[in-house]
């Protein structure tokens, strides 16, 4: 049995739909059924999480990063417990293996995000709890990426009206996966997993530039790039311990335009984007 908490959202409703698929029992309770104390939840996946408007929600994301997930590990039974962070705590440094030392600072406004993500990390590595892993994902993409609250969502979206207009500079580039890829290997760390943490990363860059690159030879849309636009890049995320250990290779993003567009044939109520 699989319990995941964070089911509505994009990553977690497409674990749900896979693990059904393969046959397992899937628990997918409510936020306003939280706290679940003693009950036995089988194999947890934790993803409830803040994106976009953390900023703006402070305790509402130290609550989804740190509180519930603590709540969690202290009062229920479980026979694995995957918590899904993020590689975005490896924003401020050039070491992206999961055994660097990371750094943040509670008087950046932006790192309140890391700082609640690393503490969700802290809190399940110290628990004393067996089973119990973190996985750090890079930025994750699907079909009908318009729909969702991102940067390449929102690429989509000025595309599709004709031009799209960059904030960042052409070579800001970051790790993106595919949702399949994340799924999966995320199911595979759930229950094989040798080690505590995992970073869950295609381990290549994709520039600004490719993707506007790409999204033009499909829309012909027009691209433009502020003056003096900085450059946005966060280091190549290491995703050797997962080759290493699960063989994984990851699908090239930039095959996928046509989907990620949503203009290979599936409709909009094939994975409706949440906002956030």
């Amino acid at each position: 049995m699989f319990t995941v908490l964070g089911g509505s959202g994009f990553i977690g409703r497409n674990l749900v739909r896979r693990l059904r698929a393969l046959g397992h029992v899937v628990d997918v309770p409510a936020r306003a059924d939280l706290p679940l104390a003693g009950r036995d939840l089988g194999h947890v996946i934790y993803a409830i999480g803040l994106t976009a408007d953390f900023r703006t929600r402070a305790f509402d994301t130290i609550e989804a990063h740190v509180s519930l997930a603590a709540d969690v590990l202290r009062h229920n039974a479980f026979s694995s417990f995957l918590y899904l962070s993020s590689t975005r705590v490896y924003a401020n440094g050039q070491d992206t293996r999961e055994t660097a030392h990371l750094s943040a600072s509670p008087l950046n406004p932006s790192d309140l995000y890391n700082l609640s993500k690393l503490t969700g990390e802290a809190i399940c590595l110290a628990s004393g709890r067996e089973n119990v892993r973190v996985a750090r994902l890079s930025n994750v993409v699907g079909p009908e990426e318009a729909q969702a609250d991102t940067f390449l969502g929102a690429l989509c979206r000025e595309a599709k009206a004709g031009h799209i207009q960059l904030q960042t500079a052409l070579d800001s580039a970051k790790d993106y996966i595919w949702i399949d890829d994340a799924v999966d290997l995320l199911l595979r760390i759930a229950e094989q997993g040798r080690h505590t943490v995992y970073n869950a990363a295609s381990g290549g860059q994709t520039s600004h530039a490719d993707w506007c690159a790409a999204i033009q030879s499909r829309t012909g849309c027009t691209v433009a790039v502020n003056d003096e636009a900085p450059t946005v890049s966060l280091a190549p995320i290491s995703n050797e311990r997962v080759i290493e250990e699960f063989a994984f290779a990851a699908t090239p993003v930039l095959e996928r335009i046509s989907e990620i567009l949503g203009m290979s044939g599936s409709g909009p109520d094939t994975d409706p984007r949440p906002s956030t």
